[in-house]
């Protein structure tokens, strides 16, 4: 086993360091997840606290790592011989992958010996090898929804259960639980995030030393790993003994009426959904109470614990920015602190601590690049737009309302950026036909869960049995089996895979017309508004998204597809218009984008949403061309919606006919809300 990276040896992030610290005082407190860029030690952070934790002691033999003092009772390997002792292991460390299964996520039973052998035979999966463990899930928001869903269920209730076709079995599953993702990658819905206990955001170091060191101690970690260890040998076995004496005194630790008064008053504040973050916070507390070698929680142990446990509880939707307003958070301390009397939690507060004691801003490791912790950079929610652009004067039907592009480039044209109006619920999208791609909720698709739909022989391991489809398999042999009176004789040839049909995730490609027409009657608000719609709907869905913009002399991808739809409305918001119509460099941009997608994900299907009035004014002959394009895509048997944003008495259904040349459907802005009157199509039509 290659020796991991010291947890005293990190430098800096003392965010992460500290939340990882309290989960291992106290389990309880619900997991950390790690959100931040690429690069920045949080796969590193994870693995190396696995080296802090307790040794434990287990049944020998037993697969689910029960505890000889206090056995499960349910164990399916049960019931132990109390004779038997114990034997001590290291916690164990079991990382999740990405592509994992259900059966490998929480065991798998044998069903052809259930069914052959009458046998009740049961693979333990990954939860039952993190029992009094850690659980590692890396890149958790590219995690299918429902994997997620099992491991935070386990992870909350303390065991998990495996229920096929009549045959249950249950084990405990008690597990640290820490996920890390990458926020440009796609965000976790937030009933996901508010099962996570903490949160530490992590982001690299721009002070120059810090990152010199960061690189001077990795190099000498890579040339010589055991060595390096032994170096810093001594602080991880002081980190260690630490964090086996708060687990000690963690039952001692006082939570008092000021303290909880304080905590229900800034979940309060901060409009937190449910019951669970005041829970977490009190656990936090207390657990940085023990972490800090005290038994009685401060204001600070609160005013801590919210840094860490409220930040992702406060995302209603994918567009809201992360983060805590610190000095919000003061002034509702300060005030329940008041309103609560002498019983606040600030009675109990040493009026003079010890500068040189431990506290509850003590990562754990020494050279963390300061001695206390830095106010948190909670991420800005950025700047709204400059200003609305000038209302452009309505033009008499076909004329271009575009100004003429300027000698110097297009740049000279261009209109101050629009702000977008609300979202709202749209009508659904979806892609016609039967697809394979990655689970999700827009378009149907032959998926692992969902409704059964027929059977088939299986390809591998069979892990869904069609009991029907089985049992007519096997019928007609039953005479020359010499079928008895014990029942059914069953073989292997005779079972049979039930194929389920559930819902997919597609690529949602957005194509905007970018154009000075586009700003006319300040059309680009409402347009930019309906985007912004479409874009939470492919959240809630589940969709990767990509932006491909046009106006003036070309067409950009503005947005590669990602599973961030959040990134794709922070582009949105900037973009600016003017110049003209080059929809056929659009329409060409979108093929290739789709091309090359297609070779990265073959089983994600593409759903190209135009928005545009239709128009085409830029290059040679452009209505032509733009109409070559759009049946280019139609060949290419890309399922696509034009948005009509055409306004105004008089309209020249320019988009209608694009949508016919696309093979798809037109929707005007009206029709795309789902409490519209007006009738939409909602299914594209398969592509010729």
């Amino acid at each position: 086993m290659s020796t991991p990276y010291p947890f005293s040896a990190l430098v800096g992030q003392p965010d992460l360091r500290l939340a990882l610290l309290l989960n291992a005082v106290s389990p309880a407190v619900g997991g950390v997840l790690v959100r931040g860029e690429k690069g920045t030690a949080k796969s590193t952070a994870v693995r190396a606290l696995s080296a802090l934790l307790p040794d434990v002691d287990v049944v020998p033999g037993c697969r689910f790592g029960c505890d000889p003092a206090d056995p499960d009772v349910r164990c399916p390997d049960g019931p132990h011989d109390p004779s038997l002792g114990g034997l001590t292991r290291a916690a164990r460390m079991v990382e999740l992958p990405v592509g994992a299964s259900e059966d490998r996520l929480v065991g798998a039973l044998d069903i052809e010996r259930a069914l052959a052998e009458g046998v009740k035979a049961f693979e333990p999966g990954l939860l039952a090898d993190a029992h009094r463990g850690i659980l590692y899930v890396d890149e958790v928001n590219l995690l299918h929804d429902h994997l997620v869903d099992l491991l935070l269920d386990a992870a909350a209730m303390g065991a998990s259960y495996v229920e096929r076709e009549g045959v249950s079995v249950r084990h405990a599953a008690r597990f640290l639980l820490v996920g890390t993702m990458n926020p440009e990658e796609g965000e976790l819905r937030p009933q996901l995030l508010d099962r996570f206990g903490l949160t530490a955001e992590v982001a690299a170091s721009r002070e120059t030393d810090e990152r010199v060191e960061v690189v001077r101690r990795r190099l000498a970690y890579d040339a010589d790993p055991a060595a390096f260890a032994v170096r810093w040998a001594a602080e991880e076995r002081g980190l260690r003994e630490r964090i086996a004496a708060a687990r000690r005194l963690l039952p001692d630790v006082r939570l008092g009426d000021g303290a909880l008064r304080q905590i229900a008053a800034t979940c309060a504040a901060f409009e937190v959904d449910g019951m669970r973050a005041d829970i977490v916070m009190a656990r936090t507390a207390t657990a940085l109470a023990a972490w800090a070698d005290r038994t009685v929680v401060l204001a600070e142990d609160v005013r801590q614990a919210a840094l860490l446990a409220l930040p992702h509880r406060r995302r209603r939707n994918p567009f809201d920015a992360p983060g805590l307003d610190e000095d919000k958070l003061d002034e509702t301390l300060e005030q329940a602190r008041g309103a609560g009397g002498d019983s606040a939690a600030g009675q109990d507060q040493d009026p003079d601590p010890d500068p040189d004691g431990p506290g509850p801003d003590d990562g754990g490791g020494p050279d963390d690049g300061g001695g206390g912790r830095p106010p948190q950079d909670a991420p800005g929610t950025g700047a709204g737009p400059a200003s609305e652009a000038a209302p452009a004067p309505d033009a008499a039907p076909g004329e271009d309302t575009e100004p003429a592009p300027a000698p110097a480039g297009a740049g000279a044209a261009e209109r101050p950026p629009a702000a977008p109006a609300d979202p709202y619920r749209t009508r659904p999208l979806t892609v016609p036909g039967l697809g394979e791609g990655a689970a999700g909720r827009r378009s149907r698709a032959r998926t692992a869960a969902g409704r059964t739909t027929g059977a088939r022989r299986p390809d591998g391991p069979l892990t869904r049995l069609h009991l029907a489809a089985t049992v007519r398999a096997a019928a007609p042999h039953q005479r020359e089996r010499g079928r008895s009176g014990r029942g059914l004789v069953v073989r292997r040839d005779d079972l049979r895979q039930a194929v389920r049909e559930g819902r997919e995730g597609n690529l949602v490609l957005f194509v905007v017309d970018a154009s000075g027409s586009m700003a006319a009657r300040q059309r680009m608000g409402a347009v930019k508004g309906a985007v912004l719609s479409l874009l939470l709907d492919a959240y809630q869905r589940r969709d990767k998204v990509g932006l491909v913009t046009f106006r003036g002399a070309g067409a950009e991808l503005a947005l590669p597809p990602t599973s961030s739809v959040d990134t794709g409305a922070a582009r949105l918001a900037v973009l600016p218009t003017g110049g003209r119509t080059p929809l056929a460099a659009g329409l060409l941009r979108a093929h290739e984008v789709l091309r090359v997608e297609r070779l990265r994900d073959p089983s994600r299907r593409p759903l190209l949403v135009l928005v545009t009035d239709g128009r085409a004014t830029g290059g040679v002959e452009p209505v032509a061309t733009a109409a070559r394009a759009a049946r280019l895509l139609a060949a290419s048997h890309v399922a696509s919606v034009v948005v009509d944003c055409e306004s105004g008495p008089v309209r020249l259904g320019l988009a209608g006919a694009l949508a016919r040349e696309l093979d798809g459907v037109a929707v005007t802005l009206e029709e795309l809300r789902a409490d519209t009157v007006s009738a939409l199509v909602k299914d594209v039509r398969r592509a010729a």
